[in-house]
């Protein structure tokens, strides 16, 4: 059990310490290095996407033949659909970006940065969630090994992240104290998705390929929709690539070396 939650808890711990750098930077990110971040965080979601769910997911479905992809390709499209709805019906402003999105709203700039942080976190909360659901379960190969590996890859790309929340919360007036908690409560909502699809994949039986690839679908679609359009605006793209390559190859060796 303690295993377990360690698991459940690391991602949230990377955010907190991530958040903490507001106590020791005087003065905003370098844009190169948010950029650097974006595209590392980018790059340990879209590994962990294909080696910690959509492959497993596949396994999982082997008994259907050549129909093994149905169950993920179900499951992805439902995970990119749920984050568009998200992303549509709530008002939130990304940390890299100049103009809030989602419906008008007299929500605070603060909030708005928490709102987008958070609709990012919920997908990797139910990534860890539904690795540590199929562990239990004794599916699809996946051991404690595989979902140590997934929660410390998101819980190292959380820890920029967490960076980036807090301090754009800190030029955006917050005292330091201030910044620091809205910073590590953005991360809260992780072991909160994450306990939840255990709760939900042991109601529902034969759930897990189809949550397995929701999750990938959803991390996909905060890549693609907000990581790296943000990261590589302009033409200064060479430092998100080399971020995203570090990242993607990081998760790509947690996943086999802990495996």
């Amino acid at each position: 059990m303690a295993g377990i939650a360690l698991t459940l808890l690391l991602p949230f711990l990377g955010t907190a310490l991530g958040a903490a750098c507001v106590f020791f930077m005087n003065r905003e990110m370098n844009d190169g290095l948010e950029r650097a971040l974006a595209g590392f965080a980018a790059g340990v979601m879209v590994a962990a996407s294909v080696w910690s769910l959509l492959i497993p997911s596949m396994d999982q479905s082997q008994y259907l033949g050549r129909l093994a992809f149905l169950p993920a390709l179900t499951g992805f499209a439902a995970g990119i659909a749920f984050l568009f709805l998200l992303d549509r019906i709530t008002p939130h402003l990304h940390a890299l970006a100049k103009s809030p999105e989602g419906p008008r709203s007299r929500v605070s700039r603060t909030a708005m940065l928490i709102f987008a942080v958070t609709l990012h976190n919920i997908p990797e909360g139910m990534a860890v969630g539904v690795v540590v659901a199929a562990m239990l379960a004794g599916g699809g190969g996946l051991g404690f090994e595989a979902a140590l590996a997934l929660s410390l890859g998101i819980a190292i790309q959380n820890f920029p992240e967490g960076a980036i929340v807090s301090m754009p919360l800190r030029t955006e007036g917050n005292s330091k104290g201030k910044a620091f908690v809205f910073g590590t409560l953005s991360g809260i909502v992780e072991p909160l998705a994450a306990v939840l699809t255990i709760l939900l994949t042991g109601v529902v039986s034969g759930m897990l390929p189809y949550l397995l690839a929701f999750a990938a679908g959803a991390m996909i679609y905060v890549v693609v929709e907000e990581l790296l359009p943000e990261a590589s605006r302009d033409e200064k793209t060479d430092v998100c690539t080399l971020g995203f390559a570090l990242g993607f190859a990081l998760m790509m060796v947690l996943d086999v070396a802990l495996a």
